[in-house]
């Protein structure tokens, strides 16, 4: 029945004149009569054409290269606005992955002119040139079947005003016989999950970690010489240098960039050619390792295929192995970001042993004050990299049989997490950690009045009377000192030679 009426719908190249008992279109609005139109060439965007899925007709926007499918989505899934939307790097990912398998499918017989046809348009999607094509949010199907029949349309009818064609007709390019063939969603989304994952990773999250990593290197070398107490439980405790606090943060940075690297080998292993439940149906042998290779010549990075489909398409342990790398970076940022403010407060009733990069104005109220801003933005990222994490591991313990279906959620939240890292890093890196000055005046009287350079005399007169001279000193709020002396346990002499902050910096 259906067919008949697409048929009786195509030879009047008629849309339903208004008040008509079709379905509606996009939202619902009615329309007036118009043209369908024909070849090449986007109509008005008051104009609309009649496309079909299995469930019936609908209104399909002239000039959007989706279709009904899309449209449908757009109906029944109206969660978050614009907002909400797939993430573009999953749609670019998409148009990678339909562009290597137009390309394997040409190697087992798929038309030529179609094939390219194909490859032309899925390119266009992979440059981001189609991107107002793609309106659907994540909050949808558990598999991101509407996103991947999204593209499958895009492309169609992409390929179809390329050839000369009618859109919407689905000729002479089909968006599932042609577009999707020898896939399903439950294997191309997952693979286009890698694919996006492992671009923002190496585009966004390791060069800002890198950036990050490089110029806390050079202020741990410059403040190499600059002695400073120590502090532990937020206490006074023995001294150390500048410099060999900031290569604390040094080494997190290091470790945080190493254990996003080790998690990456699971994520260039890509799901295509599982189809439907991971055996491969309506696939041919070889396809998914071509593919995968297809894949890795168009990026550039190492992607392979899935030693075993079943476990790529029911479980998604690599992206909660990817996230828990970046939450762990984000545990690292967050520690950071908090010593560096808190050693810079003040100006005057702080530590103030760092002088921190002024930016911008703190207060709209407190004329002159200045606020740890970068400081806080990396902290405010952090969490919401915790946050994601949760949700992550929570859609990633939930794969149920031979699919997982929470995997647009998954994504949007590995993607979210890369995405803010990455930049936050630069920010942070650029705006304030390479603008950090020593307050060495600062730091050296805070220095000289810790308690706990008593701790060097533990090796000459023992722990107990070394506690007594630091204890009486806090009480009569006397030095070290002048204490040590009253109390009878050493001279001033001795004192001088045993208390040095630099030889108390390492092992003797």
């Amino acid at each position: 029945m259906h067919r008949a009426v697409r048929l009786l719908a195509r030879s009047r190249r008629l849309v339903r004149p208004l008040g008509s008992a079709s379905a509606p279109g996009l939202g619902g609005a009615p329309v007036l009569p118009l043209r369908v139109p024909h070849a090449a060439g986007m109509a008005s965007q008051t104009s609309f054409r009649i496309e079909f899925d299995t469930f019936g007709e609908l209104k399909v926007p002239n000039d959007k290269y989706y279709g009904a499918q899309t449209v449908r989505s757009t109906m029944n899934f109206k969660i978050g606005g614009m907002t909400e939307r797939m993430p573009i790097p999953v749609i670019k990912a998409f148009g990678i992955l339909k562009r290597a398998a137009a390309e394997v499918n040409q190697d087992y017989g798929l038309d030529s002119k179609l094939a390219s046809a194909i490859m032309k348009a899925a390119d266009e999607v992979a440059e981001g040139k189609l991107n107002d094509h793609f309106p659907l949010v994540v909050w949808q199907t558990g598999s991101g079947t509407q996103t991947n029949m999204n593209v499958n349309e895009v492309i169609s009818n992409r390929a179809i005003e390329m050839l000369g064609g009618e859109l919407g007709s689905k000729k002479p390019v089909h968006p599932n016989d042609h577009v999707n063939k020898s896939q399903s969603s439950n294997d191309t989304f997952p693979t286009a999950m890698h694919i996006a994952a492992a671009l923002e990773v190496h585009e966004v999250l390791l060069p800002g970690l890198q950036k990050l990593h490089d110029a806390l290197e050079a202020k741990s070398q410059e403040f190499a010489e600059v002695i400073k107490i120590g502090r532990t439980h937020t206490q006074d405790a023995v001294p150390l240098t500048l410099g060999q606090e900031f290569s604390g943060y040094v080494q997190q940075v290091k470790y945080a960039v190493a254990r996003i690297r080790a998690a990456m080998p699971r994520i260039y292993e890509l799901a295509a050619g599982g189809t439907a439940v991971g055996t491969g149906l309506n696939t041919r042998i070889g396809f998914a390792e071509k593919v995968a290779a297809k894949v890795a010549a168009l990026t550039g990075l190492p992607f392979v295929t899935a030693p075993n489909k079943f476990e790529a398409l029911a479980a998604h342990d690599a992206l909660v192995e990817l996230s828990g790398a970046m939450n762990t970076t984000a545990c690292s940022l967050m520690k950071i970001a908090n010593d560096i403010r808190f050693l810079g407060s003040g100006p005057r009733s702080g530590l103030g042993e760092l002088i921190l990069p002024e930016n911008e104005p703190g207060s709209s109220i407190m004329p002159g004050k200045v606020n740890p801003t970068q400081c806080e933005a990396l902290t405010m990222v952090a969490a919401q990299v915790m946050g994601n994490h949760v949700a992550v591991t929570v859609g990633g313990s939930n794969g149920h049989f031979e699919l997982n279906v929470f995997k647009p959620m998954m994504i949007k939240n590995v993607l979210h997490s890369a995405r803010l890292l990455g930049d936050a890093c630069v920010s942070f890196t650029e705006n304030c950690v390479v603008g950090i000055q020593a307050n060495t005046e600062r730091i050296n009287k805070l220095m000289s009045e810790s308690l706990m350079l008593v701790t060097a005399l533990n090796p000459h007169i023992g722990y107990d009377k070394a506690a007594k001279i630091a204890k009486t000193a806090h009480k009569n709020g006397s030095t070290l000192k002048a204490t040590a002396i009253e109390l009878g346990y050493l001279t001033a002499e001795q004192f001088d030679e045993w208390v040095k902050p630099k030889d108390m910096l390492g092992p003797k």
